[in-house]
């Protein structure tokens, strides 16, 4: 499915991600940002209790809280990133972070950089 969203200047087609192998979740290191909604909600697909949850897949950061990220191929990778399927082990609860991928802010302005990463962009 095509998408376009308003002030990008690329299209985002999202049967790409079929046959991407989870680049958006694997790579240099960064930040998975997690609201305290998205946790509570992870913790509840995977029938984990919250303390336990943060404990196991959480890091702080100042303020903010991110997902962990562990050692993978000569970098890193979400720790809910599936190395056999290639993709999110949470797909369905997946943090909003990841739901707005690849329509952040700082692509609008690195294009290019998104297209190396990601085969479902599409310059208009």
């Amino acid at each position: 499915m095509k998408i376009l969203k308003e002030g990008f200047g690329f299209s985002f087609d999202s049967k790409a991600c079929e046959t991407c192998k989870g680049n958006c979740c694997i790579g240099e290191s960064g930040y998975i940002w997690v609201s305290p909604t998205d946790i509570q909600n992870i913790a509840v697909f995977l029938g984990e209790y919250i303390d336990k949850f943060y404990e196991k897949y959480i890091q702080k950061v100042k303020y903010k809280f991110s997902l962990k990220e562990i050692e993978y191929n000569d970098g890193l990778k979400c720790v809910f990133f599936d190395e056999r399927k290639k993709g999110c082990s949470i797909y369905p609860v997946r943090p909003i972070q990841c739901r707005t991928f690849p329509f952040w802010e700082y692509f609008k302005k690195n294009i290019k950089e998104v297209e190396d990463e990601c085969p479902g962009i599409k310059r208009l």
